[in-house]
C-alpha cells in the first residue's frame, strides 16, 4: 500500500482521504460516493476541494467542510487546505455512484430513481425488502434530501432520498 500511495499525486491521495469522509446524517456514505465532491485542485502544495451541496441550507455543510478538511490536512503534501461550496453544476441525485447507492440501501435508505425527470412522478422499491408495493407517508423527511415511505409487503416504514434532476 505504501508504494502505491508514493505513486499518487497529491490530488489522488487527497480523493483518496476523501473517501473516509461521511455525511454526518448518513454515516454508511462518503462524500465521494454521494457525488459531492466537483473538483480538487492543487497548486505547490494549497489545496482547494470544490464541493457540491445536496440541498442549500443543509445543516451539515459546516461538519462536512470541517471534516473534508480535517481528512485533506492528514494527507503528506497538503500544507493548506480550503473548501469551496459551489452551485454549478448543481447537485442531482444522478452523481450518487453505484457503490453509494449500496451503501445507502444497507442503512435502509431507498436510493432515488436514476435519470428522474423533474415533475414525474417516481417509484421507489423498499430497501429493506425490494417490494415496490410501497406508499408515501411523508414527503418531509428527517432531512431536506428524505422523505418517508412505508413498505405495505413487509410493513417497515423507511426513507427515500428525493431525486434532484438538472433543471437546465
Amino acid at each position: 500500500m505504501e508504494a502505491v500511495l508514493q505513486s499518487m499525486n497529491l490530488k489522488e491521495k487527497v480523493l483518496l482521504a476523501l473517501k473516509e469522509v461521511k455525511d454526518p446524517e448518513i454515516p454508511s456514505v462518503s462524500i465521494l460516493d454521494l457525488g459531492m465532491v466537483e473538483d480538487v485542485l492543487e497548486t505547490d502544495g494549497s489545496v482547494v476541494i470544490k464541493a457540491l451541496p445536496t440541498f442549500i441550507g443543509c445543516p451539515a455543510l459546516h461538519i462536512i467542510e470541517r471534516d473534508i478538511k480535517k481528512a485533506a490536512s492528514e494527507v503528506a503534501g497538503a500544507n493548506e487546505v480550503k473548501v469551496d461550496f459551489v452551485f454549478s453544476p448543481s447537485w442531482t441525485t444522478d452523481r450518487i455512484t453505484e457503490e453509494g447507492k449500496i451503501r445507502l440501501k444497507e442503512f435502509g435508505i431507498a436510493p432515488p430513481p436514476a435519470n428522474h425527470v423533474m415533475g414525474e412522478p417516481w417509484s421507489i422499491d423498499c430497501p429493506y425488502c425490494g417490494s415496490s408495493y410501497v406508499t408515501m407517508e411523508n414527503i418531509f423527511g428527517p432531512a431536506a434530501c428524505r422523505s418517508i415511505l412505508y413498505c405495505k409487503s413487509c410493513k417497515n416504514p423507511f426513507e427515500a432520498m428525493k431525486p434532484v434532476a438538472d433543471m437546465n
